[in-house]
């Protein structure tokens, strides 16, 4: 705080404490703490009552409709009873109806059905391929810009890995979606070889697996996973590379005995925030499967609080996906040996 003060003086660093207070309490707390309580909490209502009223509307609903079509004053007089008694009927069910009382405790992770378990299991195993994958994929080519390349092969490369991410997100998952397509890109090449046949529909169903997920999931987060390894071996010294050819050290021994130590914060930022992004993906999963190869976790929160109106459980299942990520977090964190400071460099 003092080296703030002395470095930005009073005004500018009591505004940046305060806009950080507001960004911790307002987009980080605050949301939190209201998904915690809604998760902790259901209503037990009595749905035989509500529907012995929505019965009761739509009866007198269509005894409005006959009293308009009504020939005689007859039977005009006899509707309008039928309306006033559905009327005092509906007064009296509806003072029956009182706002049921909130029950607090853990019914809402228990009613995550098998199914639902499965998929939230298959969604972290999932998360974690994708973060693997990435990382198989994204070390070589960080090392690489930072080590290897000469400064304008590097600054191409970079720009080759940025100018993709000018384009929106969603542009950039319906670009694989168009090239893995029954008829996409790829099948047409294959058709054009004659390997496949669009008539007969023998076209290689890639959307039905989940590794047209995985190659999207990659694509669309390749830079969260890139940046922070790169960031890290950029600030190897060269010499020390040098040092280990020289005494003979092989390419593998070098990398797994100085720039893997070295980049261990890297990988770890990397991973962390590669398999945060892939576990809570919603739009990548929803358009590269269409429904063809299962829901992914996110899919189900989705519906839980959108489609089924169920914030109660939408906010369980939610906060189950926020205990998990907690989870990797302290585990890559353990695994790498790396603390908070380390992360923030």
């Amino acid at each position: 705080m003092h080296s703030l003060i002395r470095s930005y003086g009073k005004p500018l660093t009591s505004l940046f404490v305060c806009l950080t207070a507001f960004w911790l309490l307002v987009m980080i707390a605050l949301p939190q703490a209201f998904m915690i309580e809604h998760s902790l909490w259901h209503i037990d209502r009595d749905d035989q009552l509500g529907m012995k009223i929505d019965r009761a509307y739509s009866e007198m609903g269509l005894v409005e409709y006959d009293l308009k079509a009504a020939k005689t004053e007859k039977v005009r007089a006899e509707f309008q009873t039928r309306i006033d008694a559905l009327k005092a009927q509906i007064a009296a069910l509806e003072a029956q109806e009182t706002e049921p009382p909130k029950i607090y405790g853990i019914h809402n992770y228990t009613k995550m059905s098998e199914l639902h378990f499965t998929i939230f299991l298959k969604s972290i195993v999932f998360a974690l391929m994708v973060t693997v994958l990435a990382l198989v994929v994204c070390y070589p080519m960080a090392f690489t810009i930072a080590k290897l390349a000469t400064p304008y092969k590097a600054a191409l490369m970079m720009l080759g890995l940025i100018i993709p991410y000018a384009i929106n997100e969603l542009l950039r998952v319906y670009a694989w979606l168009m090239i893995l397509d029954y008829q996409g890109v790829i099948n047409s090449a294959l058709a054009w070889l004659g390997l496949v046949s669009f008539e007969a529909k023998t076209w290689v169903p890639f959307l039905e697996n989940p590794g047209s997920v995985f190659v999207a999931l990659i694509y669309a987060y390749v830079l969260f996973m890139i940046f922070p390894i790169y960031n890290t071996v950029e600030t190897l010294d060269k010499n020390q590379l040098e040092a280990a050819k020289d005494l003979g050290a092989s390419t593998w021994k070098t990398h797994m005995r100085i720039v893997i130590p070295h980049a261990k914060p890297g990988i770890a930022v990397g991973c962390i925030m590669t398999f945060m992004l892939s576990v809570g993906s919603y739009s990548v999963p929803q358009i590269m499967t269409r429904g063809k190869s299962g829901d992914w976790f996110s899919q189900l929160i989705y519906r839980q609080f959108f489609e089924s109106q169920n914030w109660n459980t939408g906010a369980a299942y939610s906060f189950s996906l926020v205990i998990v990520c907690l989870a990797f977090i302290l585990i890559m964190m353990k695994s790498f040996k790396v603390g908070i400071r380390d992360i923030a460099k």
